[in-house]
């Protein structure tokens, strides 16, 4: 099986050429994604700018889970795999994502999927679950998913082409590369004088991968710029010292490719959690947050959905009116890539 040929070049394969040979990439989209003021979501101290992620990706979705597939990916072909097993909600972009660009590449996408609040965004996302042709399996619950996932790994087994297990949110060190490259990326807006270095970037957290890489890629870059992380998703351990951890085993990762470099030195002070916006649990809407994509649509014409864009969005505004991120700039991550 072979990657077709887009370009593979990557702003941390320049930063730390050795390790290209043993940590392949696949470019799925157009970088670097645009960046912009907005003010019309300016009502607090900071000045707001926006790093728009929503039309990261080629292919039939969009958004931040395809950043860590351009890394995971490449190494199930790699490695021979011929079968993704993943996890998620019903509502799943990380799923859908995973098995649309897996399809692209011959890769077949296993998906266990738990039970999350219904919506428009679920209904429509289940219509396109069914029609990415993957092999779809209503755990319902996290306890059933975890006894059902080594059942799906043990029938999908074959000699030579284990299953290739993806986490959810694509959130293993691997997948967790995908937004080191975004950090980079960042700091080379800045350096280009199109985005003023930010204090602050905020992200929806719902696995965690987004916000560990762009702990480590910031501070690789240089930059002094904290992440904010607004999390959404009572399933999941995230918490700072889960997330610093995995930005460590994320370092960990590129020493044991071949990378030399003096690593960033990652702390507490790099990061920074709230849980205030998660309201009854993962999925589950809440009036702020349907405000704030309000606002953002009327006044930047930004479509955000209530899982985990809107959320974030409602966590900034309400910080930064509150003057917690001081001068600013800060910068909004939207990671929502519907197609």
């Amino acid at each position: 099986m072979k990657l077709d040929n887009r370009p593979t070049s990557s702003l941390l394969h320049a930063r730390l050429p050795e390790v290209g040979d043993n940590l392949p990439f696949h470019r799925l989209g157009a970088a670097p994604t645009p960046v912009r003021p907005l003010p019309g979501l300016t009502t607090g101290v900071a000045p707001v700018w926006l790093k728009d992620e929503s039309d990261y990706g080629d292919g039939g979705w969009g958004g931040n889970k395809v950043r860590k597939l351009e890394w995971l990916l490449p190494e199930a072909i790699r490695t021979g795999r011929r079968t993704l097993l993943t996890v998620g909600g019903i509502g799943t972009n990380w799923g859908l994502a995973a098995a649309l660009y897996g399809r692209d590449l011959g890769l077949h996408t296993v998906l266990a999927l738990i039970d999350q609040p219904v919506d428009e965004h679920v209904r429509a996302q289940l219509v396109r679950l069914a029609a990415s042709g993957a092999e779809i399996h209503r755990t319902h619950t996290k306890s059933r998913t975890v006894l059902t996932a080594p059942l799906l790994y043990a029938k999908h087994w074959r000699p030579g082409a284990a299953p290739y297990y993806l986490p959810a949110g694509g959130s293993a060190p691997l997948g967790v590369l995908g937004y080191v490259e975004a950090g980079l990326e960042i700091a080379a807006q800045v350096r280009a004088g199109i985005l003023p270095e930010p204090s602050h970037v905020v992200t929806a957290i719902g696995s965690g991968g987004t916000a560990a890489g762009l702990v480590v890629g910031l501070r690789l870059a240089g930059l002094r710029t904290r992440v904010f992380g607004v999390v959404v998703n009572d399933t999941l351990r995230l918490d700072a010292p889960a997330l610093l951890g995995l930005a460590d085993r994320t370092i960990a990762l590129l020493r044991e490719r071949g990378a030399r470099f003096d690593a960033p030195a990652i702390s507490a002070d790099d990061l920074e959690l709230t849980k205030d916006w998660l309201g009854p649990g993962y999925g589950h809407p809440i009036p702020a947050a349907a405000e704030a994509a309000a606002i953002a649509h009327d006044n930047e014409g930004l479509d955000l959905e209530p899982v985990y864009t809107a959320k974030a969005l409602a966590a900034l505004l309400a910080r930064n009116a509150d003057g917690g991120f001081g001068a600013g700039p800060v910068l909004f991550l939207n990671t929502n890539g519907p197609r």
